[in-house]
């Protein structure tokens, strides 16, 4: 019968709820201090790096510059932080995974290791999407539209645009884990799932024109694709999942 219940600290007040809250905010606050002071000595690097499919897709004489005196200094913190957002996600995903952890039940908090695992590597594999495939997408896109003209992005703009579509997908790909266990939950089945499937569309679009960086057609339907292919891999894994605990439909 003990596995069948919350663990005892699932009985905790409101007002332990909140501490437990602060206290696993701080410690991913000090983990990401920490990568980030890292991330900051290799700052001009990463930059450039993170760059690079921007000034790829500019056509001759474009460059990216500054009109701010403080823009460089404001971009390398940006870009720093966003490195250690990519670093230490798996940190994240464990204190996230700690707080909630207490009102499930013994057999569910048994998923720690595949909610990092699966976690992290879905996280990490929409960065590398964005930062590979949809940024040089939508730049070049976007930037051969004014071809008649001479492309000199600032670096801020050049900046938060890739940095909205990598950290965006990164979180979008996390979608077949949110539905994974939720499914394990038993909050949602792969038959609900299906049976809602025009809805989800509906709320995937409106979704990806929050998170397009411009709101142009193409960058949202770099979005909007894969979370459409995400959601289907969610339900096949809730499908699949479901199986595997008798409790498929």
């Amino acid at each position: 019968m003990a596995d069948e219940s919350p663990s005892a600290e699932g009985t905790m007040s409101f007002l332990d709820h909140l501490d437990e809250l602060r206290s696993r905010l701080f410690k991913s606050a000090m983990v990401f201090v920490v990568v980030f002071a890292v991330a900051w000595a290799f700052s001009d690097r990463l930059l450039n790096l993170l760059l690079a499919p921007i000034r790829d897709s500019l056509f001759e004489g474009g460059e990216i510059v500054f009109i701010q005196i403080t823009e460089p200094f404001t971009t390398y913190m940006k870009a720093a932080a966003l490195t250690a957002v990519f670093v230490a996600s798996p940190y994240f995903l464990y204190q996230l995974w700690a707080f909630v952890s207490p009102g499930l039940y013994k057999k569910e908090r048994r998923m720690v290791v595949p909610f990092l695992i699966f976690g992290t590597a879905f996280f990490v594999a929409g960065g590398v999407f964005g930062y590979k495939v949809a940024v040089p997408v939508a730049a070049n896109w976007l930037i051969n539209l004014g071809e008649s003209f001479t492309a000199n992005l600032t670096l801020r703009s050049a900046f938060q645009f890739l940095s909205r579509i990598v950290l965006g997908l990164g979180v979008v790909f996390e979608l077949p884990v949110v539905i994974a266990l939720l499914s394990r939950a038993g909050i949602v089945t792969p038959r609900f799932l299906m049976r809602h499937f025009r809805t989800a569309v509906l709320i995937i679009a409106v979704l990806a024109a929050i998170l397009t960086p411009t709101g142009d057609v193409m960058t949202m339907s770099v979005f909007a694709g894969p979370m459409i292919l995400l959601y289907l891999l969610g339900v096949a894994v809730a499908w699949v999942s479901g199986r595997g605990s008798g409790t498929g439909d």
